[in-house]
Formats: structure tokens, sequence, C-alpha cells
């Protein structure tokens, strides 16, 4: 039975491994001219720059594709765990270093504010019992409202319907603190004022987990995954630009995806079809219209979307040993700046930032005696209305500024090379709907039966993996959504490899 993937990010990896490891035939095509999808790799002047997800927890998750295959995860790639996690940087010059000991994490919180204490074991112990409930729901489909129903009773009684700000507000209350512990869905395209208290579960994900890196950076990682999947027997194209999923509807009943045509005119038949792209744009302008009874372009335009982001990749030709692998650097607001993002969706004059700097794990991501960084801020999606042509030189200025002032000293004069990408490159070269970074906003009512399923209610044999269906964003999110749609298609097809 012939599957074929349209992109190669780690949900579409993650569909493809495990359908071809049941003996489907199954063929990956890629739009760009190297897989990855949000993970692509820029290589610029003896620098190595990952292009998206930085951030590997769950690891299980990884190792569980590679033990399906009869393979092992170190024969492919090594994974190692990150110490701190991340320092998170205040402008009054404190530091909180956020690491997977507990004990470590309480003596952070009583330096800061001795009377947060009890309040953070309170919270701990209430994100454990959201991680129980709320991580049985990642890896279950949500085809049916009553799978939505059975799931309510347990959502409840969690106060899902809070926000992740709110809840951590209830337990902690110095205002550094809160913002420590509430910044998660910001990795995810959420808005911690916004976005379901369920998301609170990443903390004690963390904690039991760790945080990890791929040697080589995340694309060593989907190197690994490439070369699994090749290895037994998938096939992957690169350089095919999707142009049309190909319906049938001659049988009477709902229409059928049938394969896809490429924007060379090249037609690949196939059984089933898994999208790896955008959501909405995959919907919008690969699906005709008259296809489309419940995913329309009415309801998809309803729906609210992520940020997008601003990212400068640069590289030093020395070294800043004082800054850490992952580096959150909180800016001057917290809410107002994410209510500008979010709601109001304009371009502050402030920010606060997320500073990768791979090279403090790996150096071989750069020459000798040099460090590789990405610097990204979140920003309005392209529904703001902002001119990046314009934009895009004064952020960039004002971000080196930032950085060179307070924590990178003559930075300027230690940069060799650098690019850098905005909502345009989201929504061009990505093909995201509005230049979104993570698709549809993980609100509550966006989530779970309320999220676009993996499962097309239009189309038969036509399913969704990666960040905008569910469960969302996030490598843990966008690998279980690969395996949702994997155990989908084998439930409802008979395989006759």
């Amino acid at each position: 039975m012939k599957v074929v993937v349209i992109g190669s990010g780690f949900g579409g990896l993650t569909a493809a491994i495990r359908l071809q490891a049941k003996g489907y035939d199954v063929e990956i095509v890629e739009r760009r001219d190297k897989p990855g999808g949000r993970a692509y790799v820029y290589e610029q002047d003896g620098f190595t720059f990952d292009g998206g997800p930085t951030i590997i927890t769950a690891p299980w998750l990884i190792h569980d594709l590679f033990t399906l295959c009869g393979k092992h995860t170190e024969d492919y790639v090594s994974i190692v765990p990150i110490d701190p996690f991340y320092n998170v940087r205040f402008e009054d010059g404190s530091v909180f270093r956020y690491t997977g000991k507990r004990e470590e994490v309480i003596e952070e919180i009583r330096r800061f504010n001795p009377a947060d204490v009890r309040g953070y074991e309170r919270f701990f112990e209430k994100t454990a019992d959201i991680f129980t409930a709320g991580f049985n729901l990642i890896d279950r489909p949500f085809s049916k409202l009553t799978d939505m129903v059975r799931v309510l009773p347990d959502l409840i009684r969690l106060r899902s319907q809070d926000s992740v700000a709110k809840f951590v507000n209830r337990h902690i209350k110095d205002d550094r603190l809160r913002q420590v512990f509430s910044f998660h869905p910001l990795l995810v395209g959420g808005n911690p004022f916004r976005t379901t208290s369920i998301y609170a579960l990443i903390h004690k994900l963390e904690q039991e987990w760790g945080v990890w890196f791929a040697m080589g950076g995340t694309g060593a990682l989907v190197r690994a995954l490439v070369k699994l999947f090749t290895d037994i027997g998938g096939t992957i194209r690169l350089n095919a630009d999707v142009q049309e999923i190909l319906i049938d509807d001659t049988s009477g009943g709902m229409p059928a995806a049938r394969g896809i045509r490429l924007a060379d005119g090249t037609e690949i038949r196939a059984d089933i079809v898994i999208s790896n792209g955008d959501v909405a744009r995959t919907y919008m302008s690969l699906v005709p219209k008259q296809y489309r009874r419940k995913n329309t372009n009415t309801h998809l335009e309803k729906l609210t979307y992520s940020m997008s982001l601003f990212v400068i990749y640069f590289g030093t030709n020395r070294r800043y040993d004082n800054l850490a692998h992952h580096e959150i650097l909180m800016g001057p607001r917290y809410e107002g700046l994410v209510e500008d993002i979010f709601t109001k969706k304009v371009l502050a004059k402030d920010f606060s930032l997320y500073l990768h700097r791979p090279t403090a794990t790996d150096p071989s991501l750069a020459p000798d005696g040099c460090d590789a960084w990405y610097v990204l801020s979140p920003v309005p999606h392209l529904g703001s209305g902002t001119d990046w042509s314009v934009e895009a030189p004064r952020y960039r200025d004002a971000i080196f500024d930032y950085l060179e002032e307070r924590y990178m000293p003559n930075l300027r004069q230690h940069i060799v090379t650098e690019h850098h990408i905005d909502p345009v490159h989201f929504d061009t070269t990505l093909a995201s709907h509005l230049g979104s970074a993570f698709s549809v906003e993980p609100t509550l009512f966006q989530s779970a039966w309320w999220r676009p399923h993996n499962e097309s209610e239009d189309i038969r044999n036509l399913y969704f993996v990666g960040a905008g269906t569910h469960p969302g964003a996030g490598l843990p999110g966008v690998m279980s959504s690969g395996a949702i749609a994997a155990r989908q298609i084998a439930a409802r097809t008979v395989n006759t490899p």
C-alpha cells in the first residue's frame, strides 16, 4: 500500500518511519533542498545553524522509532543532556539557573524569594497531576466529540480553562519567578496568558526527563531519522513542491485522496496522503474548495494563529563563555509585550529573546575559537501588517544593541557571518498561513477535539501531522502527531505490501 508524505519535518518523518516499518511503501516529498521542515540547517562560512527547533524533550519518542525498526539510536546520533536547561536573565541583572534537579530549583527560588518555596512545592504537585492526566491525551486521537467527552471530567478537575500564567500566579508571588514558570507556552507558539494550563505539564516533563541536545545540532537528528527511514526501505524526494492533492469523487461517497501533483506536473499516485505542511495552507492551497465542507476557507480563517518569529543566525570569531547553551533574556515588560504580540499585533520597541549557543555543548558547529548563535524574538504574524522590508534592519540593529550593551561586549566587531528570517519567510518559504511560526495557537478551544484533526473530516485517506494538528507544536507534540496518524492509518487499512 502506497503512502505519500508531504513534508519532512519531525511529524512527517515519525509517521513515515512507523508506516514503513509496518510494511507500507512510503515516499516523502520535500519542497526544499534538504529535509527537516522547520528544522532546516543553514551552513555558512564554516558555521552550522539549526534553522528551527533546538530543545529536545521526551527523548523516548526518538528512541522508540529506532527500537521499532530494530535499530539503536546511538548508532545514528548522539543525544546528550543539557545543564542548565536554561539561564533566565532579567533586566535587574538577576539570573535564574533552571536545571533538572529539584533541590537546585528550590534553592534558586529561595535566592529570589524565600516566601515562594512553599508555593512552588504546591505548584509542582499540581503539575505532576496535570502531567499524569495531560500526557495521556498527547498520543491519542480526538476525531469524534465522544473522544472529548471522555476527558472532560479531568479537564474540569484540573481547571484547564485557566491559563498557564493564571495557574502559576495562584502559587507564586515574585514577578520574576512567575515569568520563569510560565514562559514555556511561548516555545510552542502559545500566549502564557491564554494557553490552557494543561501546558504547565512542560515543567514536570522537563524535570522528569530532562532537556537534550543532538551532537551536530538538531539537523543531526533529522539526518539520523532520514537515514533510518531509507535504511528500512523508505524513499525521499527533495526539491518537490506539491501543487495539489489529487481527489477522487467518483465513488458517490466521501471524496478520497489518491495522490499528489507536483509543480512540475509529476503525479504520484498513493492510497494514503499525509500532510506535514501547515494545516490551513494545505487545505486552502492544495485541496479544491468543493471538497471541503468542514474545513472551508472561512472556518480556517476564523481560527487564531500563533505569533511569528524574527531570528538572526550569526557567528562570532570569539567565544562568550559567560553564556550557556540556552539563554532566556526577559525584557522590561512581560504581559504587556505578550499582549502586543498576540492581541494588539503591533511590533513593540522592546522585546524578550531566546539566545541559542549550541557551541557551548558542541564546538564543532563553528570554526576553532568561534561561537555559532541564533537569537529569536517573538513578533506578531503577518496579520499585523508590519512591513518587514522596512522593519527588519531596524529590528536587527535594536537586538544587537541590546545584546552588546547587556550580555555580549563588543559583539558587532566580532560578528563574522549572519543572516535572518522573519514572518515573510514563514509565509513564503515555509508556507505557513499568516507567517505564523507554530500554526494554530494552543488555546483551550483550539486543543484536542477542537484542534484541526489528524484525520480529515472532508477527505478520506488524508491525514495531518505537525504543529497545526493535535496535539500541537514542540518536538513531543509533532512526533506524537506522527504516531497518532500512523496508528489511525494502520487501523483503517489492510496493508498488502
